[in-house]
């Protein structure tokens, strides 16, 4: 089984828009199109709460033909426009769609930010994680966020194996971001935002990219759109991952970033297991 999350940062615009950064999203969605996943999940999608409209909702299945999809948006009291995340799966997928709310707060569980399939043999969360934010200023609620997150993954352990996937807005360790000294106190690489990625690994978790590639360096998910040579300079970081319950690792295969070319941002990243 294959499956791959982006965060697309705006679906809106990556389907009909002819911006040049545009014209470079569909370039990625026609890469991950041509690989065949099984299950893509996005995030940032940035619908509003009624969806796409018909000639996004064409240019989109123009190009995931086979697929069926389910999605969530921000809605009141949250932002318009704002967060949300959406998962397409090949027809003929058992599959049932829950849109979970965890006891967030602020309005964190009004801002589309994750599904969660359930199949025969194992769950599938796609989660966009909230960012602590300029000033480290929702870094509290960030905190909490983490705690109940982990509560809800670990209730779906309980049940059937897990592979969680998305944003997750933190750099693990310092092999997960190019400049770490100088980054120590930014939101993604805060000691908080870190201990609470443990706390969640500690749970019952792999991140299934470190596990395959103990120690490497240079690898990641994440470059900064506002430094024009970020990408150039691979000055990024790893802050997208595959996790997968502890009793599922050793069927993963592959876990990987792919290449996303000249566009900056995130790049999709891949997962490949024998479930």
């Amino acid at each position: 089984m294959r499956l791959i999350s982006w965060n697309i940062d705006s679906l809106n615009a990556a389907l009909t828009s002819e911006s040049a950064r545009a014209l470079l999203s569909r370039q990625v969605l026609k890469k991950i199109a041509d690989m065949s996943p099984d299950i893509l999940a996005l995030q940032e999608t940035k619908l509003p709460a009624k969806g796409m409209n018909k000639k996004q909702e064409e240019a989109l299945f123009d190009i995931f033909r086979d697929y069926e999809l389910d999605y969530v948006s921000s809605v009141p009291p949250a932002r318009k426009g704002y967060a949300g995340t959406m998962v397409l799966y090949k027809k003929g997928m058992k599959v049932t769609a829950k849109h979970p709310a965890i006891g967030a707060p602020d309005t964190m569980d009004n801002e589309g930010r994750m599904i969660t399939l359930e199949t025969d043999s194992f769950y599938l969360n796609l989660v966009y994680t909230p960012n602590a934010g300029d000033g480290l200023k929702r870094l509290g609620e960030r905190q909490i966020w983490d705690r109940k997150y982990a509560d809800y993954l670990a209730s779906l352990d309980k049940d059937k194996p897990v592979i969680a996937c998305g944003d997750y807005n933190v750099a693990h360790t310092e092999i997960d971001l190019a400049n770490p000294d100088s980054n120590h106190n930014s939101a993604g690489f805060t000691d908080e935002e870190r201990q609470g990625f443990s706390a969640l690994l500690s749970r019952g978790f792999k991140d299934s990219f470190r596990e395959l590639h103990e120690g490497l360096t240079g690898a990641y998910s994440w470059w900064s759109q506002r430094i024009t040579t970020s990408k150039a300079n691979n000055s990024g970081w790893r802050i997208d991952y595959f996790l997968v319950s502890d009793r599922i690792m050793d069927k993963v295969v592959a876990s990987e970033m792919i290449d996303s070319g000249e566009r900056a941002d995130h790049a999709p990243i891949l997962l490949d297991i024998n479930l």
